[in-house]
């Protein structure tokens, strides 16, 4: 991109699509690091894992441990403060209605499709991720990890910057961090959101039965599962965590003979992420638009 920038600054940002989606593998490979499955070595995984936090711009422990408290609980509707954000996370449609017109309106707006996919993955990487606002007072390591990582992004990109230029660094890298937010975002939200999947109260929770009924199998060609990471084998992943991603899908077909599990298409991989509230009666997610005011 840098390269075809004085000929066209067009192109580099058409280059811009291929590249979000290859750092969108880089964010699985951190991912990985941080469940201690990519490598065999702590150290190894501690330091590739915060070298792509770099890439990322996603800080490495304080993430990780965000992402471990999703793992603890996932698709159980009466736990769903630890971990859960819009994307992985749902109302009933009782409490739903239960809430004031204006509380409804706050918890929409955010789960509009063009807030949810694309207005708000930018900013939570670019912005979010730059402060531990979120993050609970006595998580020190996590929180000092948000601070370095920040210090780390200022040192080289004030370098790129004073080495090739400060627009030729953002017209680069602003687009690439648009573009793979979108992408990682959306693939996120249809982990747990989709139409057959299952959420469950509390004491009807089983771990076995959230990972394989309650995460998606999400079918796509080899070549895109190899740009995400395998990330679409994500029952898998939930069964056992410490499956780096490159046997993720000699994993699926293991458990695929035991435990037949329905793939996600794209197209329904496409209408996933409007799935937002969970229909005790029926059984089964369904969009704000199904339900009745």
């Amino acid at each position: 991109m840098y390269l075809v920038f004085p000929v066209s600054p067009f192109l580099t940002l058409a280059l811009s699509l291929p590249t979000g989606a290859l750092l969108v593998r880089i964010f699985i490979i951190q991912h990985d690091c941080g469940h201690g499955s990519f490598f065999g070595s702590r150290a190894a995984n501690t330091t590739v894992g915060w070298l792509c936090s770099l890439i990322t711009f996603t800080p490495y422990a304080n993430w990780g441990r965000q992402h471990a408290a999703h793992h603890a609980n996932w698709n159980n509707l009466d736990s769903q403060s630890a971990g859960s954000d819009i994307y992985s996370a749902c109302l009933t449609v009782r409490k739903y209605l239960a809430l004031t017109p204006w509380c409804r309106f706050l918890y929409r707006l955010p789960r509009h499709p063009l807030s949810a996919n694309i207005l708000l993955p930018p900013l939570v990487f670019l912005l979010l991720y730059r402060t531990p606002s979120d993050t609970p007072r006595d998580w020190v390591r996590e929180r000092r990890s948000v601070h370095l990582t920040n210090a780390a992004l200022a040192v080289l990109f004030g370098t790129l910057m004073a080495l090739l230029g400060w627009r030729e660094v953002l017209l680069v890298h602003l687009p690439i961090m648009v573009v793979a937010s979108i992408l990682g975002v959306w693939l996120f939200s249809l982990q747990h959101r989709f139409e057959t999947s299952r959420w469950l109260n509390h004491g009807d929770w089983s771990f076995v039965e959230a990972a394989l009924e309650g995460s998606s199998y999400f079918r796509l060609p080899p070549a895109l599962h190899w740009m995400t990471g395998n990330i679409g084998f994500h029952h898998i992943h939930h069964l056992n965590p410490r499956v780096p991603n490159y046997r993720l899908q000699a994993c699926h077909e293991a458990v695929q003979a035991r435990h037949p599990v329905r793939a996600l298409t794209f197209r329904g991989g496409l209408a996933a992420p409007r799935l937002t509230l969970w229909d005790e009666d029926r059984g089964r997610l369904v969009r704000f638009a199904d339900v009745a005011a």
